[in-house]
């Protein structure tokens, strides 16, 4: 008898525990809230574990063919457009760059058209000893487990943990955007109080974000590509040429929260998975990437343990140390680049550094967030 589970959110999150369901022999009811199924956002890097993630999903290799190769860790720039590091020609790079709605075409065109359902906006969740029943626009449906991937400001977290803190401003906002400029090879510029990350995503196209310092959140400007302007239009080339050609109305802004850690991701068969379980700072590159490895742990754990209860509580125990230790390093890497007290010294210690040893630490077994392997998933789909 076919095991049915429920995922809520239609993201890279949840779109990633669809298939890994899929491929333990599970069938899943994707309910996404948004009348289109289409990913919001500009651009991303993946590192060396969520690509062997996506591998273990069975997407890895369409993955890498929407992904293009970035030098930004190895290319850092101060704003007069002087190198600290630079990569050279020839370099092998840990990191692909995608724009995020190739990355979440991949895993949605391996995904069975009739499981996603949009416009379905989840309402209700009532945990039964066995099944668990989700309320939504349209009705209810009853399954074996859920998985609520359903971001930041996740209706399941806030149902089920009612008393977890709301997400948390981070003292910081980004302008990001996408810009038809072709061949640039990805860089960081470390500036007074901020920097401005460059990665290509192909077709001719390039990702730009610039993050800074904020007071409060909910700061926005009547022309926010004139006061991006404003702020680094004197930067080194390419950057006013990105920002140049880039649409006003495509200029996104946001500002930056995560979360507080929960004492568990786990209310009888709910499991929190992605952004609703540990929303995390851009600055590690690590927030897409620690979804996919959750989809992958939380399939294997249903291979391996008798029950769904023992696999969620096996699921529980191997992500939150992980994913919160990960969290805390975005902030604690977020708040250092964006620090001016912090930033002379700063670029003083990476102009310093020979450069051998910044690429043996930036290569692809650099750190032990890259090192992860993911468990073997028994394909039964």
């Amino acid at each position: 008898m076919t095991r049915e589970a429920i995922v809520i959110g239609g993201g890279i999150g949840g779109l990633a525990a669809a298939l890994a369901l899929r491929r333990i022999g599970w069938h899943a009811t994707v309910l996404e809230r948004a009348p289109v199924l289409t990913e919001i956002g500009a651009g991303m890097s993946q590192a060396p574990n969520a690509m062997r993630a996506l591998d273990a999903l069975g997407v890895g290799e369409q993955a890498r063919s929407a992904g293009v190769p970035t030098h930004a860790s190895g290319n850092l720039r101060t704003p007069d457009g002087r190198y600290l590091q630079r990569a050279r020609p020839g370099d092998a790079t840990a990191m692909l760059a995608f724009h995020r709605a190739d990355l979440h075409r991949v895993l949605l065109e391996a995904t069975p058209d009739s499981w996603v359902h949009t416009g379905a906006e989840v309402t209700d969740l009532r945990p039964e000893s066995e099944r668990v029943t989700v309320g939504f626009d349209g009705g209810e449906l009853t399954a074996d487990l859920v998985v609520a991937a359903d971001g930041i400001r996740s209706t399941a977290r806030r149902l089920l943990w009612p008393t977890a803190p709301p997400p948390r401003f981070l003292g910081r906002t980004a302008w990001l955007g996408i810009a038809e400029v072709a061949d640039l090879p990805g860089s960081i510029t470390l500036g007074p109080g901020g920097y401005f990350l460059i990665h290509p995503v192909g077709r001719g196209r390039a990702y730009w974000a610039y993050v800074t310092t904020a007071e409060r959140p909910g700061i926005r400007y009547e022309q926010e590509k004139a006061e991006l302007t404003r702020r680094v239009g004197t930067w080194h080339d390419p950057i006013p040429q990105l920002i140049d050609a880039t649409p006003p109305e495509a200029v996104i802004h946001i500002d930056i929260h995560d979360l507080d850690r929960l004492p568990t991701y786990v209310k009888g068969r709910v499991a929190l998975l992605g952004d609703a379980a540990h929303a995390m700072s851009p600055d590690r590159g690590q927030g897409a990437g620690q979804s996919i490895e959750d989809a992958v742990v939380l399939a294997a754990g249903l291979t391996r343990e008798s029950t769904v209860g023992a696999a969620l509580r096996r699921y529980d125990t191997e992500r939150r140390p992980r994913t919160q230790a990960t969290a805390r390093g975005a902030r604690k890497d977020g708040h250092r680049t964006t620090s001016r007290a912090a930033h002379r010294a700063m670029v003083t210690m990476i102009r310093m550094m020979p450069a051998s040893l910044w690429r043996k630490g930036i290569a692809a077994d650099a750190n032990p967030t890259w090192r992860w392997q993911p468990p073997t998933l028994p394909t039964r789909s």
